[in-house]
């Protein structure tokens, strides 16, 4: 299944409220504020590599205060899941 990690850089103050906007894209595995370069990072998954690509240029880019974003695509068959 195509997955991306999507790095994403807002304006300050902005975190929960792009959180809550990303929470509502069902295709939104898991989102979470982070310390670092970015504020936010977000795991995507779709059916396919265009639709993954329409949610990220549609859907996360063009929410309101949304500065910047990086986007690694999983490369798929290398690596696994680690069990706990």
């Amino acid at each position: 299944m195509p997955t991306a990690y999507v790095l994403i850089n807002c304006d300050l103050g902005a975190e929960e409220e792009i959180i809550k906007e990303i929470r509502k894209i069902p295709e939104a595995r898991e989102v979470a504020g982070v310390y670092g370069v970015y504020d936010i990072v977000a795991k995507i998954e779709s059916d396919s590599m265009d639709k993954l690509r329409e949610i990220i240029t549609w859907k996360i880019r063009r929410i309101d205060k949304v500065r910047s974003t990086l986007t690694m695509i999983v490369i798929e068959g290398q690596g696994q899941q680690v069990k706990k």
